[in-house]
């Protein structure tokens, strides 16, 4: 199977390989941090990381699959088709949130379609420093476009030989070109298991021992011209390799000359049985002078590249890391030391690798020892990154060398008083919480993800938030706290003499470490309990207060420095999400008043036609989106029309309603169904608003039956019969409407018998979660089959009737994630129609 990539992420083909360059490529050309490609995956609508340069895989595994419906930049330059650059951590933040709680760290990023005519392959990603504008980040832009554009024509030809190119399995990670060492040089080979050939590029011979000759001999010749002391094992794993493993990881060796060589295999191609193994041969150039230096250091020193991978380490830190050096060199970090595979870690980790600054954290390292002879203890680890290489300290928490810097030692000693408390996780849980936060939309979804992440960590059990409206305190959330004790706080002014609202006015959090504390500083309050503690935060988003938070505990306790500060950093990101929370009360009042105002209110009458429309909001999100129906007179008949437009709020309610508008305006004209799609098509692209719509356009003749269809990208409709059969309907169709200016609508002729019913329906209807969409399609006809013959059993039963139990189970359903449209029609002898 070519032009696709297997679940072992070994390529079959080529694609590897474009990947690859394109990767070193892009990074050259702006001088990124890491780069990587997302690609189209074998499940719709789900892209996948398939290479990364620049940072270790697990690292970014958070991030290695993205729905293309998300809130990120890739998903959005997948979507759109268009180039997303951000210039730094400010821009990012307020255009996409989720991405900035998950990665807070000082960085651009810059995001390219990779594509090849109306073809979307997936997206070219670089992350960089910050730059002050969106011009300064992307300087060469033109550059940037041509890396993604060379890479989706590769890909492009891949396909037209064989099956559309996908990835559905882990991230190839692969070493970026170096930058701090320009004298490095890296060369490419492959070798052909069928006949033994060894073909290599120029940089590689000029690495080789011997001749150009020998090299393209064998591959035994090849392992001798790579190193000849080593020769065994690069035969070995060239080998190894090519019996279809997965891929060797790099590979040290020394070369003619006494220098180290670095090697990396794949295998590039599996056709009856004939694989071909590519590699890469690395010449670092001089190592670092100091490296024996370093061995004598009493601190702990290693450092590892931007694989991840251990590349030095001296006695001292191999001992503080409890393996011998031979156990860790050329291992990845956080394999080689499992203990450091924690979610805080990581993030440190991260932190270094995308910001560029120096990192220091506290790691727990665990007792040793069959029977544990060795408390656990804890050490201090500074992570310094290069633009190759990370070097990092290591020494027992609580020691300081007469090197270390004075913000060093108050970092160590700051995190030495909690470590002592056993308080990390708190540290680390501003990331969980932001981004829970952020999919939170509601006050009571903001308290709700309160009590779940916050409490837990720093051990409360009772919680209390109050917003502010008109000057006063009201109560939105709360449980575990006694009415006695949040009534004092219900409905009071800001001039009130309470924690919970100087908390407000002055900004500033307030500590109780005891029930005692919180009665000697506000005498005769009425206390909630005999013991505990007590911490009231302000709300304020952006400068604007929000209202107060009250979180309770158990015990009496102490607030170290550090969770004084991680609790006020928290309250400001409740304030956002609650602030948020309010202006999507707004905006979806706004939205609902919208799609009121923009559906029929009622449906064109033929005297042989009786149709019938449903609409049922969502139940999550913002409620309301941009599904529509309608009836349109169309000369001498009737324009069936049904349309989704993606995504929900009051955007895709007003693109829903220019839309509507747009078909009416063209039914009117008595253009034909292909037109009226063509049409329409070519306005959403003119309007540019971001979004993209389905849509089925039927054209009926009341008194003949005969009808034309055309469909972009819409679920097919339902035909129900007069015996009761019915059947979902073939009709070809073209892309969605929003896409490709030049996309045609076929247009496919179809009958309505007197007695049938047409239904038309947006997939809202039919999609349930964790089940395919055919299920779905395949129930509705099943119920559409046994109320329309059931119907014509009973005499008397109206097609409002039949809509109504079509969508009774999505009415009655309190999850329905997606908003309903339903439009039916049936053709009758004669007689009033009816709506």
């Amino acid at each position: 199977m070519r032009g696709s990539i297997d679940d072992t992420g070994s390529a079959l083909g080529t694609p590897a390989t474009a990947l690859i360059r394109a990767v070193v490529d892009a990074l050259r050309a702006v001088g990124g941090l890491a780069c990587g490609v997302y690609l189209r995956s074998g499940t719709p609508g789900v892209l996948r990381l398939a290479v990364l340069s620049g940072l270790p895989s697990k690292l970014f595994r958070p991030w290695s699959r993205l729905h293309q419906d998300r809130p990120f930049p890739v998903a959005d330059a997948y979507r759109r088709g268009v180039q997303v650059v951000l210039s730094d951590a400010t821009e990012t933040m307020r255009r996409y949130p989720q991405l900035s709680a998950g990665l807070p760290f000082r960085f651009g990023s810059v995001y390219v379609p990779v594509r090849a005519g109306a073809t979307t392959y997936g997206v070219l990603t670089v992350l960089r420093p910050p730059a002050p504008s969106a011009t300064e980040a992307l300087p060469d832009r033109g550059r940037l476009t041509a890396v993604a554009d060379r890479l989706g024509h590769t890909l492009a030809a891949l396909e037209a030989g064989g099956d559309p190119v996908v990835w559905d399995g882990p991230s190839l990670c692969v070493r970026p070109p170096a930058a701090g060492r320009p004298q490095g040089r890296i060369g490419h080979f492959v070798w052909d298991t069928a006949d033994g050939t060894v073909t290599t590029d120029d940089t590689f011979r000029g690495l080789a021992a011997g001749s150009a000759y020998d090299v393209v001999r064998s591959p035994e010749a090849l392992a001798r011209a790579v190193s000849p002391d080593d020769a065994h094992l690069v035969l070995s794993a060239l080998r190894e390799t090519a019996a279809g493993g997965s891929p060797v990881r790099p590979l040290r060796v020394r070369a003619e000359d006494g220098g180290e060589r670095l090697l990396e295999f794949w295998t590039e191609g599996a056709e009856h049985g004939r694989h071909r193994v590519g590699g890469l041969v690395i010449d670092p150039g001089p190592g670092p002078a100091a490296e024996g230096a370093t061995d004598l250091l009493p601190d702990g020193v290693f450092a590892f590249d931007r694989l991840g991978l251990i590349t030095y380490i001296n006695p001292r830190a191999a001992d503080l890391l409890g393996r011998p050096p031979a156990e860790l060199v050329g291992r990845p970090l956080l394999e080689a030391v499992p203990w450091l595979d924690r979610p805080a870690y990581e993030d440190h980790l991260r932190a270094a690798l995308l910001s560029s600054e120096p990192v220091h954290f506290q790691v727990e390292r665990p007792a040793t020892g069959p029977h544990g002879e060795r408390d656990g203890d804890w050490l201090t680890l500074s992570v310094y990154p290069g633009p190759d290489v990370v070097t990092c300290r290591v020494v027992p928490l609580g020691h300081t060398a007469e090197a270390a810097s004075v913000e060093e030692t108050a970092a160590t000693t700051a995190a030495g008083t909690l470590g002592a408390q056993g308080a990390l996780a708190p540290v680390y849980r501003p990331i969980v919480l932001a981004i829970a936060l952020s999919e939170a939309l509601t006050a009571r979804q903001v308290s709700e993800v309160v009590m779940r992440e916050l409490l837990p960590a720093f051990g409360g059990r009772h919680l209390a938030i109050y917003l502010l409206h008109e000057r006063r305190l009201y109560l939105a959330w709360e449980t575990g706290f006694p009415p006695r004790f949040l009534g004092q706080f219900e409905g009071v002014a800001l001039d009130a003499k309470l924690p919970g609202v100087e908390t407000l006015t002055t900004g500033r959090p307030l500590f109780f470490e005891s029930m005692q504390q919180l009665e000697a500083a506000y005498p005769g309050i009425p206390l909630d309990a005999d013991v505990g503690s007590r911490a009231f935060l302000p709300l304020i988003a952006s400068g604007r207060p929000v209202g107060s938070c009250i979180l309770g505990f158990e015990r009496p306790r102490s607030f170290s420095s550090e969770e004084r500060t991680v609790l006020t950093a928290l309250a400001g990101l409740i304030a956002q999400a609650l602030e948020r929370a309010r202006r999507y009360d707004s905006e979806a009042a706004l939205a609902r008043g919208l799609q009121e105002a923009l559906l029929p209110q009622r449906l064109s009458r033929h005297p042989q036609v009786e149709t019938a429309g449903r609409y049922l909001p969502g139940t999550q999100g913002m409620d309301v989106g941009g599904d529509w129906y309608d009836v349109v007179e169309a000369g001498d008949g009737l324009a069936l029309v049904i349309g989704d437009v993606q995504g929900h709020g009051v955007q895709a309610a007003a693109t829903m309603g220019q839309l509507r508008s747009a078909v009416r305006a063209f039914a009117l004209g008595d253009h034909s169904p292909d037109q009226v799609m063509s049409g329409t098509n070519r306005l959403l692209i003119g309007l540019d608003p971001g979004q993209f719509a389905s849509c089925c356009y039927i054209r009926l003749d009341p008194v003949t039956g005969a009808a034309r269809a055309a469909r972009a990208g819409h679920p097919q409709p339902l035909l129900g019969h007069p015996d009761g059969r019915a059947d979902v309907l073939d009709l070809p169709g073209g892309v969605v409407l929003g896409v490709d200016p030049e996309a045609r609508y076929p247009v496919t002729w179809l009958r309505l018998e007197p007695g049938a019913v047409l239904a038309l329906y947006t997939d809202g209807l039919v999609e349930r979660p964790g089940a395919d969409i055919d299920e779905g399609v395949g129930e509705l006809r099943a119920a559409l089959s046994h109320e329309w013959e059931a119907s014509h059993r009973r005499a008397g039963l109206t097609l409002a009737e039949l809509a109504d139990r079509l969508t009774d189970r999505a009415r009655r359903a309190t999850d329905r994630p997606d908003d309903i449209a339903l439009l039916l029609a049936a053709r009758r002898g004669g007689g009033d129609g009816a709506s």
